[in-house]
């Protein structure tokens, strides 16, 4: 069972997307780190009356297939997807291509790790971080969540990114984390995922090679095939 506690929100000011978005054919990359980021994004393009005019200029990175294929329905070429699906595999990619002098746009959710911007500026590039939505915690979540896992019986509590395992964390409350999640398993997306589950005191069961939802599934699915 996938315990949900993150809600994906359109932001309450569009005013720096906007701005990101009047001035497209400035940049030289623009990059996608997530499916939402790609969709929300291209809401805003179009509610702007911008979204036939993407400026065959700028060249586009997603970070893994789901978020090409996005890009791909809203007829867009990508340029690059790095082999493994995390920034720091975005960032080696760059670091070939030569970067420095070139402006970036890095479309992301409201709050997210800083890793990409930090790389990107220290290979001498200009990069515009904007936000295109926001992960809320839902009212009640915490309540919920802890009646779920005391009245149902989970097997399986799946993380699709460190910002899942953070809410999570707060939502679950003060106590022995490994205590109260006892006998059930933890399966994590990728590597940047299971180290914040496990700096945050969870024992990470399941990970796939291919950080991807697809792989997750099927990981899932074996570990307990051969359990």
């Amino acid at each position: 069972m996938h315990v949900r506690e993150l809600l994906v929100q359109p932001l309450p000011c569009w005013d720096d997307l906007d701005h990101a978005i009047d001035q497209l054919d400035a940049y030289d990359w623009i990059i996608f780190t997530s499916v939402n980021g790609v969709t929300f994004f291209w809401q805003r393009l179009n509610a702007t009356g911008k979204g036939p005019g993407f400026p065959t200029s700028v060249k586009v990175c997603a970070i893994g297939p789901a978020t090409a294929r996005q890009l791909k329905k809203n007829g867009i070429r990508v340029d690059y997807t790095p082999k493994e699906y995390v920034a720091e595999a975005i960032l080696e990619g760059f670091e070939k291509m030569n970067v420095r002098g070139k402006r970036i746009l890095l479309a992301r959710a409201k709050k997210a790790r800083d890793i990409l911007p930090k790389g990107l500026r220290a290979m001498g590039a200009t990069i515009d971080v904007v936000e295109a939505y926001r992960t809320l915690k839902p009212r009640g979540g915490s309540k919920k969540l802890k009646k779920i896992l005391t009245e149902e019986k989970i097997d399986v509590i799946t993380f699709t990114s460190s910002s899942t395992v953070n809410h999570f964390i707060e939502l679950l409350g003060k106590g022995d984390t490994r205590e109260k999640l006892k006998g059930i398993t933890i399966a994590s997306i990728g590597p940047v995922t299971s180290r914040t589950a496990r700096e945050q005191g969870l024992d990470v069961d399941i990970q796939p090679e291919e950080y991807t939802i697809p792989a997750l599934t099927e990981a899932i699915t074996r570990y307990f095939t051969r359990a």
